[in-house]
């Protein structure tokens, strides 16, 4: 949060990742959600759900050290993938747990040291947001193995089924209540490649034209104290009200080519 009061102070621009939310994936999720093909957002689920990383990551010991975790390595994925469908959050509660106490690294170069565990592996949320949604989130390092869904968006007239927001491309899904199941949606806008950068694209371009970084400090600072408030909601046993405010950023132009933004 330092860094957002010395940018507003020098008057300069500040953002920070992910960006995978201007992918061509979860802005057609948006667009559905804002056509009003699912009505209005009553919930959501988000599941990251993982073994631990020891098993393949060269150097592993610093997901299990604080400021480590599963909520800070892949939540700010999920968070910022929900906060672009559904707005920002007024309300957190979260628990956490840690199921080993040390882990085994099975990959090389470091194959059979031992990590000392210092941070929950195990984390859970709920999230209320502005406009009354609830969504329920789980991220972990110890589930050996899970078939639940990344995202999904639960609204008065349907559901959508959110694609890895790890990512920049589908598949989307939309179920209405015609009760045909889900279907498979066209993405209806560019970058559905890996596109790391367009976060950065987007803030240069700000720079020149003066308007909101769509990867801004206004997104990155709330994200970063809702997983804060996470923990603390547990330390304290009672919710945490935000204390940051949150406006979704306008959604990406369809009539792009690729290179713009």
């Amino acid at each position: 949060m330092e860094l957002i009061e010395l940018s507003k102070e020098k008057k300069l621009l500040l953002g920070g990742a992910p960006d995978t939310f201007m992918g061509a994936g979860i802005q057609t999720c948006r667009k559905l959600i804002d056509d009003g093909y699912i009505g209005d957002i009553v919930g959501a689920t988000a599941f990251m759900m993982s073994k631990g990383h020891e098993s393949w990551h060269p150097d592993p010991e610093f997901y299990y050290k604080p400021g480590g975790g599963p909520m800070f390595d892949m939540g700010p994925y999920y968070i910022t993938a929900l906060l672009n469908l559904m707005g920002g959050v007024k309300t957190v509660t979260g628990m956490n747990t840690t199921a080993f106490k040390e882990r085994v690294i099975t990959s090389q170069p470091k194959y059979m040291q031992k990590i000392l565990v210092e941070t929950p592996t195990h984390v859970s949320a709920m999230l209320q947001f502005q406009n009354g949604a609830i969504a329920s989130i789980i991220t972990t390092f110890d589930c050996k193995k899970s078939d639940l869904p990344l995202i999904e968006i639960y609204g008065t007239k349907g559901s959508i089924k959110v694609p890895d927001p790890n990512c920049f491309s589908g598949p989307v899904f939309l179920a209405t209540s015609d009760g045909t199941g889900y279907k498979e949606i066209p993405l209806t806008h560019i970058y559905p490649d890996n596109s790391r950068g367009l976060g950065l694209a987007d803030l240069a371009k700000c720079i020149i034209t003066g308007e909101i970084p769509k990867a801004g400090c206004q997104q990155t600072g709330h994200v970063l104290e809702i997983m804060c408030a996470v923990f603390k909601s547990f330390e304290t046993g009672k919710y945490y009200k935000m204390k940051t405010r949150y406006k979704r950023a306008e959604p990406m132009k369809r009539d792009l080519i690729k290179g713009q933004v």
